[in-house]
Protein backbone atom coordinates (compact mmCIF):
# COMPACT_ATOMS: atom_id res chain seq x y z
CA UNK A 1 0.00 0.00 0.00
CA UNK A 2 1.24 3.60 -0.90
CA UNK A 3 1.10 6.21 2.03
CA UNK A 4 1.07 10.01 2.20
CA UNK A 5 4.29 11.29 3.68
CA UNK A 6 3.53 13.25 6.78
CA UNK A 7 4.31 17.08 7.48
CA UNK A 8 7.49 15.93 9.23
CA UNK A 9 8.39 13.54 6.72
CA UNK A 10 8.06 15.93 3.63
CA UNK A 11 10.21 18.44 5.68
CA UNK A 12 12.52 16.03 5.75
CA UNK A 13 13.23 15.79 2.10
CA UNK A 14 16.80 16.56 0.82
CA UNK A 15 18.40 16.27 -2.47
CA UNK A 16 20.59 13.51 -3.72
CA UNK A 17 24.39 15.00 -2.71
CA UNK A 18 26.29 12.61 -3.63
CA UNK A 19 26.33 10.96 -7.08
CA UNK A 20 25.70 7.31 -7.34
CA UNK A 21 29.08 5.34 -8.94
CA UNK A 22 26.60 3.88 -11.69
CA UNK A 23 23.76 6.22 -12.08
CA UNK A 24 21.41 3.45 -14.42
CA UNK A 25 22.22 0.31 -11.68
CA UNK A 26 20.59 3.18 -8.83
CA UNK A 27 17.64 3.87 -11.14
CA UNK A 28 17.14 -0.05 -11.66
CA UNK A 29 17.51 -0.13 -7.87
CA UNK A 30 14.61 2.24 -7.31
CA UNK A 31 12.31 0.97 -10.04
CA UNK A 32 12.38 -2.71 -8.69
CA UNK A 33 11.95 -1.43 -5.13
CA UNK A 34 8.95 0.52 -5.84
CA UNK A 35 7.25 -2.36 -7.50
CA UNK A 36 8.15 -0.37 -11.42
CA UNK A 37 10.22 -3.14 -12.72
CA UNK A 38 8.93 -4.40 -15.75
CA UNK A 39 10.09 -5.84 -18.86
CA UNK A 40 9.03 -2.40 -20.57
CA UNK A 41 10.39 -0.55 -17.86
CA UNK A 42 12.67 2.41 -20.11
CA UNK A 43 14.23 3.39 -16.16
CA UNK A 44 17.05 1.89 -15.51
CA UNK A 45 17.30 -0.02 -18.80
CA UNK A 46 17.46 2.92 -21.19
CA UNK A 47 18.00 5.95 -19.53
CA UNK A 48 19.21 6.65 -15.73
CA UNK A 49 16.90 9.77 -15.42
CA UNK A 50 13.78 10.75 -17.62
CA UNK A 51 14.74 14.71 -17.55
CA UNK A 52 16.02 17.64 -14.52
CA UNK A 53 14.67 20.63 -14.51
CA UNK A 54 16.89 23.71 -14.40
CA UNK A 55 15.06 26.70 -13.04
CA UNK A 56 17.21 29.87 -14.15
CA UNK A 57 14.50 31.97 -12.82
CA UNK A 58 11.55 32.47 -10.64
CA UNK A 59 10.13 35.72 -12.51
CA UNK A 60 7.54 35.26 -14.99
CA UNK A 61 4.80 37.81 -16.65
CA UNK A 62 1.93 35.57 -16.49
CA UNK A 63 0.14 34.85 -12.86
CA UNK A 64 -1.80 31.04 -13.40
CA UNK A 65 -4.30 30.17 -11.66
CA UNK A 66 -2.59 26.70 -11.08
CA UNK A 67 0.99 28.05 -10.70
CA UNK A 68 3.55 25.79 -9.19
CA UNK A 69 5.73 28.14 -7.80
CA UNK A 70 6.03 29.61 -3.98
CA UNK A 71 4.81 32.82 -3.23
CA UNK A 72 7.97 34.30 -2.90
CA UNK A 73 8.82 33.58 -6.32
CA UNK A 74 8.80 37.25 -7.87
CA UNK A 75 10.75 38.35 -4.70
CA UNK A 76 13.45 36.21 -6.14
CA UNK A 77 16.82 37.37 -7.38
CA UNK A 78 17.86 35.47 -11.03
CA UNK A 79 20.40 33.22 -9.94
CA UNK A 80 23.98 34.03 -11.17
CA UNK A 81 25.16 32.59 -14.50
CA UNK A 82 28.42 31.22 -12.05
CA UNK A 83 25.54 29.31 -10.10
CA UNK A 84 23.81 27.97 -13.04
CA UNK A 85 27.06 26.74 -14.97
CA UNK A 86 27.77 24.94 -11.11
CA UNK A 87 24.17 23.01 -11.29
CA UNK A 88 24.66 22.31 -14.98
CA UNK A 89 27.78 20.42 -14.06
CA UNK A 90 25.97 19.10 -10.93
CA UNK A 91 23.90 17.62 -13.20
CA UNK A 92 26.48 16.22 -15.37
CA UNK A 93 28.02 14.66 -12.33
CA UNK A 94 24.89 13.20 -11.37
CA UNK A 95 23.38 11.51 -14.62
CA UNK A 96 25.80 11.72 -17.47
CA UNK A 97 25.92 13.04 -21.13
CA UNK A 98 22.54 12.26 -22.80
CA UNK A 99 20.19 13.79 -20.37
CA UNK A 100 17.30 16.02 -20.88
CA UNK A 101 17.40 19.05 -19.28
CA UNK A 102 14.11 21.56 -18.89
CA UNK A 103 15.51 25.35 -19.21
CA UNK A 104 12.54 26.50 -17.02
CA UNK A 105 11.46 28.72 -14.51
CA UNK A 106 9.21 30.86 -14.16
CA UNK A 107 9.62 32.17 -17.50
CA UNK A 108 13.11 31.18 -18.92
CA UNK A 109 13.17 33.94 -21.94
CA UNK A 110 13.16 36.87 -19.19
CA UNK A 111 16.98 36.07 -18.86
CA UNK A 112 18.73 38.42 -21.41
CA UNK A 113 19.45 36.39 -24.42
CA UNK A 114 22.87 35.92 -24.23
CA UNK A 115 22.44 34.12 -21.02
CA UNK A 116 19.64 31.79 -22.34
CA UNK A 117 22.08 31.00 -25.58
CA UNK A 118 24.98 30.21 -23.11
CA UNK A 119 23.03 28.09 -20.85
CA UNK A 120 22.22 26.09 -24.16
CA UNK A 121 25.47 25.78 -25.29
CA UNK A 122 27.07 24.55 -21.88
CA UNK A 123 24.46 22.19 -22.01
CA UNK A 124 25.20 20.78 -25.68
CA UNK A 125 29.03 20.85 -25.17
CA UNK A 126 28.52 18.82 -22.49
CA UNK A 127 26.27 16.25 -24.47
CA UNK A 128 23.07 16.95 -22.61
CA UNK A 129 19.60 17.67 -24.74
CA UNK A 130 18.21 20.37 -23.69
CA UNK A 131 14.60 21.88 -23.75
CA UNK A 132 13.18 25.11 -23.31
CA UNK A 133 9.81 25.30 -21.21
CA UNK A 134 8.39 28.76 -22.31
CA UNK A 135 4.83 30.33 -22.26
CA UNK A 136 6.23 31.77 -25.96
CA UNK A 137 5.23 35.32 -25.28
CA UNK A 138 9.33 36.55 -25.40
CA UNK A 139 10.33 33.33 -27.30
CA UNK A 140 10.33 34.95 -30.96
CA UNK A 141 11.47 33.24 -33.61
CA UNK A 142 14.55 34.89 -34.04
CA UNK A 143 15.59 33.52 -30.31
CA UNK A 144 14.69 30.33 -31.04
CA UNK A 145 16.88 30.28 -34.29
CA UNK A 146 19.97 31.65 -31.81
CA UNK A 147 18.88 28.42 -29.57
CA UNK A 148 18.87 26.13 -32.17
CA UNK A 149 22.32 27.19 -33.45
CA UNK A 150 23.64 26.79 -30.27
CA UNK A 151 22.27 23.08 -29.87
CA UNK A 152 18.71 23.58 -28.38
CA UNK A 153 17.06 19.92 -29.04
CA UNK A 154 13.08 21.23 -28.33
CA UNK A 155 11.04 23.92 -27.14
CA UNK A 156 8.26 22.93 -25.26
CA UNK A 157 5.18 25.76 -25.28
CA UNK A 158 2.70 26.15 -22.21
CA UNK A 159 -1.00 27.38 -23.33
CA UNK A 160 -4.00 26.76 -21.75
CA UNK A 161 -6.79 29.12 -19.73
CA UNK A 162 -4.88 29.01 -16.31
CA UNK A 163 -2.51 31.54 -17.66
CA UNK A 164 -5.42 33.83 -17.93
CA UNK A 165 -4.00 35.94 -21.31
CA UNK A 166 -5.82 38.94 -22.01
CA UNK A 167 -8.00 38.13 -25.02
CA UNK A 168 -8.74 34.86 -24.68
CA UNK A 169 -12.02 33.39 -23.08
CA UNK A 170 -11.26 29.74 -24.21
CA UNK A 171 -9.04 26.74 -24.43
CA UNK A 172 -10.77 26.74 -28.44
CA UNK A 173 -9.72 30.70 -28.42
CA UNK A 174 -6.53 30.08 -27.31
CA UNK A 175 -5.59 27.72 -30.62
CA UNK A 176 -4.52 30.84 -32.64
CA UNK A 177 -2.16 31.24 -30.64
CA UNK A 178 -1.18 28.00 -30.68
CA UNK A 179 -0.88 28.08 -34.32
CA UNK A 180 1.05 31.20 -33.68
CA UNK A 181 4.08 29.97 -32.19
CA UNK A 182 3.80 26.54 -34.01
CA UNK A 183 4.86 29.03 -37.15
CA UNK A 184 7.30 30.78 -34.88
CA UNK A 185 8.86 27.04 -35.07
CA UNK A 186 8.44 25.83 -38.35
CA UNK A 187 11.35 24.36 -40.23
CA UNK A 188 14.15 25.38 -37.27
CA UNK A 189 15.84 21.82 -36.36
CA UNK A 190 14.54 21.22 -33.27
CA UNK A 191 11.29 19.65 -32.01
CA UNK A 192 8.08 21.34 -30.88
CA UNK A 193 5.75 20.16 -27.57
CA UNK A 194 2.92 21.70 -25.71
CA UNK A 195 2.15 21.69 -22.75
CA UNK A 196 -1.22 21.98 -21.19
CA UNK A 197 -2.55 22.32 -17.63
CA UNK A 198 -6.19 20.12 -17.33
CA UNK A 199 -8.29 21.49 -14.72
CA UNK A 200 -12.20 22.14 -14.39
CA UNK A 201 -12.60 24.73 -16.73
CA UNK A 202 -10.94 22.87 -19.66
CA UNK A 203 -11.98 19.28 -18.94
CA UNK A 204 -14.51 19.18 -21.30
CA UNK A 205 -11.93 20.70 -24.68
CA UNK A 206 -9.23 17.79 -24.10
CA UNK A 207 -10.94 16.48 -27.23
CA UNK A 208 -10.76 19.47 -29.27
CA UNK A 209 -7.06 19.96 -28.01
CA UNK A 210 -5.80 16.75 -28.79
CA UNK A 211 -7.75 17.06 -32.02
CA UNK A 212 -5.70 20.15 -32.92
CA UNK A 213 -2.31 18.99 -32.39
CA UNK A 214 -3.55 15.90 -34.67
CA UNK A 215 -3.98 18.64 -37.22
CA UNK A 216 -0.31 20.05 -36.90
CA UNK A 217 1.20 17.30 -36.60
CA UNK A 218 3.44 18.12 -38.80
CA UNK A 219 5.15 20.50 -36.82
CA UNK A 220 3.78 19.33 -33.29
CA UNK A 221 5.56 16.20 -32.11
CA UNK A 222 4.28 16.18 -28.46
CA UNK A 223 1.87 17.13 -26.64
CA UNK A 224 1.72 16.91 -22.94
CA UNK A 225 -1.51 17.10 -20.43
CA UNK A 226 -0.83 18.03 -16.72
CA UNK A 227 -3.20 17.25 -14.51
CA UNK A 228 -4.24 19.98 -12.02
CA UNK A 229 -2.51 20.10 -8.63
CA UNK A 230 -2.18 21.59 -5.96
CA UNK A 231 1.69 22.72 -5.67
CA UNK A 232 1.97 26.29 -5.04
CA UNK A 233 0.73 30.04 -5.06
CA UNK A 234 -2.24 28.87 -7.96
CA UNK A 235 -5.70 29.78 -6.45
CA UNK A 236 -7.63 26.70 -8.03
CA UNK A 237 -6.24 24.08 -5.30
CA UNK A 238 -7.12 20.16 -5.56
CA UNK A 239 -8.30 18.91 -9.01
CA UNK A 240 -12.03 17.92 -9.18
CA UNK A 241 -12.51 13.68 -8.44
CA UNK A 242 -13.66 13.55 -11.88
CA UNK A 243 -10.34 14.50 -13.42
CA UNK A 244 -8.43 11.16 -13.00
CA UNK A 245 -5.64 9.82 -15.16
CA UNK A 246 -8.44 6.84 -16.65
CA UNK A 247 -10.55 9.84 -17.66
CA UNK A 248 -8.63 12.20 -19.82
CA UNK A 249 -7.03 9.01 -21.61
CA UNK A 250 -10.69 8.47 -23.09
CA UNK A 251 -11.31 12.07 -23.91
CA UNK A 252 -7.65 12.33 -25.78
CA UNK A 253 -8.57 9.25 -28.01
CA UNK A 254 -11.91 10.84 -28.75
CA UNK A 255 -10.15 13.70 -29.82
CA UNK A 256 -8.13 11.74 -31.86
CA UNK A 257 -10.65 9.60 -33.15
CA UNK A 258 -9.16 6.20 -32.65
CA UNK A 259 -8.40 3.62 -29.70
CA UNK A 260 -4.67 3.75 -27.77
CA UNK A 261 -2.28 1.42 -26.23
CA UNK A 262 -0.73 3.54 -23.32
CA UNK A 263 2.05 2.42 -21.26
CA UNK A 264 3.36 0.17 -24.29
CA UNK A 265 6.38 2.09 -23.15
CA UNK A 266 6.78 2.38 -19.33
CA UNK A 267 8.59 5.50 -17.61
CA UNK A 268 9.15 5.25 -14.20
CA UNK A 269 5.65 4.87 -11.71
CA UNK A 270 2.80 3.94 -13.48
CA UNK A 271 0.84 6.54 -11.48
CA UNK A 272 2.57 9.19 -12.95
CA UNK A 273 3.31 8.93 -16.23
CA UNK A 274 1.61 7.57 -19.30
CA UNK A 275 2.12 8.11 -23.31
CA UNK A 276 1.01 6.95 -26.26
CA UNK A 277 2.97 7.32 -29.72
CA UNK A 278 0.71 7.61 -32.93
CA UNK A 279 1.51 8.18 -36.87
CA UNK A 280 -1.00 10.61 -37.97
CA UNK A 281 -1.11 10.05 -41.97
CA UNK A 282 -3.77 11.77 -44.15
CA UNK A 283 -4.99 13.49 -40.98
CA UNK A 284 -5.86 10.46 -39.68
CA UNK A 285 -4.35 8.83 -36.43
CA UNK A 286 -2.64 5.61 -36.18
CA UNK A 287 -1.59 3.69 -32.68
CA UNK A 288 2.46 3.37 -34.27
CA UNK A 289 2.88 1.07 -30.76
CA UNK A 290 -0.64 -1.40 -31.32
CA UNK A 291 2.37 -4.17 -31.94
CA UNK A 292 3.48 -3.87 -28.35
CA UNK A 293 5.78 -7.19 -28.40
CA UNK A 294 7.38 -5.65 -31.32
CA UNK A 295 8.03 -2.58 -29.81
CA UNK A 296 8.99 -3.77 -26.62
CA UNK A 297 11.61 -5.86 -27.99
CA UNK A 298 12.81 -2.68 -30.13
CA UNK A 299 13.52 -1.02 -27.49
CA UNK A 300 14.76 -3.57 -24.78
CA UNK A 301 17.73 -4.55 -28.18
CA UNK A 302 18.82 -1.16 -28.54
CA UNK A 303 18.92 0.10 -25.11
CA UNK A 304 22.15 1.38 -25.41
CA UNK A 305 21.42 3.60 -28.76
CA UNK A 306 21.08 7.21 -28.50
CA UNK A 307 18.30 8.43 -30.70
CA UNK A 308 18.23 12.02 -32.35
CA UNK A 309 15.81 14.07 -31.76
CA UNK A 310 14.85 17.75 -33.24
CA UNK A 311 13.99 17.01 -36.69
CA UNK A 312 12.04 13.95 -38.34
CA UNK A 313 14.83 12.72 -40.31
CA UNK A 314 17.58 12.84 -37.53
CA UNK A 315 14.93 10.40 -35.72
CA UNK A 316 14.20 8.42 -38.24
CA UNK A 317 18.01 8.10 -39.32
CA UNK A 318 18.99 7.11 -35.16
CA UNK A 319 16.25 4.51 -35.60
CA UNK A 320 16.84 2.94 -38.57
CA UNK A 321 20.89 3.14 -37.71
CA UNK A 322 19.97 0.88 -34.20
CA UNK A 323 17.89 -1.41 -35.94
CA UNK A 324 20.71 -2.24 -38.92
CA UNK A 325 23.31 -2.94 -35.76
CA UNK A 326 21.74 -5.96 -35.38
CA UNK A 327 20.36 -8.34 -38.39
CA UNK A 328 17.50 -10.23 -36.59
CA UNK A 329 16.36 -6.82 -35.07
CA UNK A 330 16.48 -5.84 -38.90
CA UNK A 331 14.55 -7.88 -40.18
CA UNK A 332 11.81 -7.60 -37.59
CA UNK A 333 11.61 -4.30 -38.13
CA UNK A 334 11.07 -4.66 -41.89
CA UNK A 335 8.10 -7.16 -41.15
CA UNK A 336 6.58 -4.68 -38.72
CA UNK A 337 6.94 -1.43 -41.09
CA UNK A 338 5.73 -3.88 -43.39
CA UNK A 339 2.46 -4.31 -41.48
CA UNK A 340 2.47 -0.90 -40.46
CA UNK A 341 2.34 0.43 -44.25
CA UNK A 342 -0.53 -2.48 -45.07
CA UNK A 343 -2.57 -0.90 -42.30
CA UNK A 344 -2.98 2.05 -43.45
CA UNK A 345 -1.92 1.89 -46.87
CA UNK A 346 -5.26 3.75 -47.99
CA UNK A 347 -4.15 7.00 -46.32
CA UNK A 348 -0.42 6.68 -46.77
CA UNK A 349 -1.22 7.33 -50.56
CA UNK A 350 -3.59 9.93 -50.06
CA UNK A 351 -0.74 12.03 -48.32
CA UNK A 352 1.94 10.31 -50.78
CA UNK A 353 3.54 9.02 -48.10
CA UNK A 354 3.86 11.49 -46.01
CA UNK A 355 3.73 10.26 -42.17
CA UNK A 356 4.19 12.45 -38.80
CA UNK A 357 5.14 11.01 -35.88
CA UNK A 358 2.38 12.71 -32.55
CA UNK A 359 3.33 11.37 -28.86
CA UNK A 360 0.60 12.19 -26.17
CA UNK A 361 1.79 12.28 -23.13
CA UNK A 362 0.09 12.50 -19.33
CA UNK A 363 1.81 13.51 -16.39
CA UNK A 364 -0.04 13.54 -13.04
CA UNK A 365 1.77 15.71 -10.04
CA UNK A 366 1.37 15.08 -6.50
CA UNK A 367 -0.44 17.49 -4.58
CA UNK A 368 2.71 19.29 -2.80
CA UNK A 369 0.61 17.86 0.70
CA UNK A 370 -0.18 14.61 -0.20
CA UNK A 371 3.14 13.10 -1.10
CA UNK A 372 3.10 9.51 -1.89
CA UNK A 373 6.40 7.83 -0.69
CA UNK A 374 6.31 5.13 -3.39
CA UNK A 375 6.20 7.62 -6.38
CA UNK A 376 9.24 9.95 -4.95
CA UNK A 377 11.10 6.82 -4.61
CA UNK A 378 10.32 5.82 -8.46
CA UNK A 379 10.63 9.42 -9.83
CA UNK A 380 12.19 10.33 -12.71
CA UNK A 381 11.49 14.11 -13.21
CA UNK A 382 13.81 15.74 -10.82
CA UNK A 383 14.62 19.84 -10.07
CA UNK A 384 18.18 20.54 -9.71
CA UNK A 385 18.76 22.50 -6.35
CA UNK A 386 22.00 23.70 -5.42
CA UNK A 387 22.06 20.55 -3.40
CA UNK A 388 21.33 18.16 -5.89
CA UNK A 389 18.39 16.81 -7.70
CA UNK A 390 15.08 16.33 -5.76
CA UNK A 391 12.26 14.66 -6.76
CA UNK A 392 10.45 17.50 -8.75
CA UNK A 393 7.40 16.51 -6.47
CA UNK A 394 9.08 17.18 -3.27
CA UNK A 395 10.92 20.16 -4.57
CA UNK A 396 7.84 21.69 -5.01
CA UNK A 397 6.89 20.77 -1.78
CA UNK A 398 9.72 22.69 -0.01
CA UNK A 399 10.56 25.46 -2.60
CA UNK A 400 11.00 28.33 -0.33
CA UNK A 401 13.02 26.05 1.34
CA UNK A 402 15.76 25.76 -1.68
CA UNK A 403 15.47 29.15 -3.13
CA UNK A 404 15.48 31.39 0.31
CA UNK A 405 19.00 30.22 1.23
CA UNK A 406 22.37 32.16 0.60
CA UNK A 407 24.90 31.25 -1.87
CA UNK A 408 28.56 30.38 -1.93
CA UNK A 409 29.89 32.51 -5.22
CA UNK A 410 33.66 33.67 -6.14
CA UNK A 411 32.62 37.16 -5.76
CA UNK A 412 30.72 36.25 -2.17
CA UNK A 413 27.81 35.63 -0.40
CA UNK A 414 24.96 36.11 -2.66
CA UNK A 415 21.46 36.65 -1.63
CA UNK A 416 18.08 35.47 -2.98
CA UNK A 417 16.08 38.37 -1.57
CA UNK A 418 18.41 41.24 -1.89
CA UNK A 419 16.47 44.50 -0.71
CA UNK A 420 12.97 42.87 -2.14
CA UNK A 421 11.70 41.71 1.23
CA UNK A 422 12.46 41.73 5.23
CA UNK A 423 13.44 38.78 7.25
CA UNK A 424 11.75 39.18 10.77
CA UNK A 425 11.87 36.35 13.66
CA UNK A 426 11.83 32.78 12.66
CA UNK A 427 12.46 32.83 9.29
CA UNK A 428 9.56 35.10 8.27
CA UNK A 429 9.83 37.21 5.33
CA UNK A 430 7.54 40.08 4.30
CA UNK A 431 7.25 41.02 0.09
CA UNK A 432 6.02 43.99 -1.22
CA UNK A 433 2.31 43.93 -2.69
CA UNK A 434 3.89 44.51 -6.42
CA UNK A 435 5.44 41.23 -6.01
CA UNK A 436 2.72 38.87 -4.96
CA UNK A 437 0.63 36.55 -7.49
CA UNK A 438 -1.95 34.12 -6.75
CA UNK A 439 -3.49 33.25 -3.42
CA UNK A 440 -0.70 35.51 -1.84
CA UNK A 441 -2.37 38.73 -3.87
CA UNK A 442 -6.31 37.90 -3.80
CA UNK A 443 -5.81 37.06 0.40
CA UNK A 444 -4.15 41.05 0.58
CA UNK A 445 -7.29 42.07 -1.80
CA UNK A 446 -9.52 40.63 0.27
CA UNK A 447 -8.14 41.78 3.81
CA UNK A 448 -10.13 43.96 5.70
CA UNK A 449 -7.21 46.34 6.40
CA UNK A 450 -5.09 45.92 3.65
CA UNK A 451 -1.25 46.39 4.22
CA UNK A 452 1.93 47.11 2.31
CA UNK A 453 3.25 43.35 3.15
CA UNK A 454 2.27 39.45 3.70
CA UNK A 455 4.46 37.06 5.64
CA UNK A 456 5.19 33.75 4.49
CA UNK A 457 6.81 30.68 6.52
CA UNK A 458 8.44 27.43 6.26
CA UNK A 459 7.45 24.95 5.69
CA UNK A 460 5.64 27.19 3.05
CA UNK A 461 2.57 25.21 1.51
CA UNK A 462 -0.03 24.02 4.23
CA UNK A 463 -2.79 21.99 2.94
Amino acid sequence: MNTLLSPDEITQLVPLAQAAPDAMAAMRERMQASGQWQPHQLAGRRWNMACISLEITQRCNLDCTLCYLSDSAEAVRDFPMEEIFRRIDLIHAHYGSNTDVQISGGEPTLRKPAELVAIVRRLTQLGMRSSLFTNGIKATRALLTELAQAGLTDVAFHVDSTQQRAGYTSETDLNALRHEYIERARGLPISVFFNTTVHAGNWADVPQLAAFFVAHADVVRMCSFQLQADTGRGVLGTRADAITHDAIWQRIQQGAGTALRTNVLQAGHHDCNRSAVTLVVNGRVHDAFADAAFIRRFMRETADARFARGTPWRAMRSLVAAAVAQPALALATLRWLAALAWQTRADLLAARGKVHKLTFFTHNFMDACSLERERLDACIFMAMTHQGPLSMCAYNARRDHFLLQPLATSSGLWQPLGRRASQGAGNVHSFPIKLLKGRARVARQQAQSPTTTTATTEPEFTS
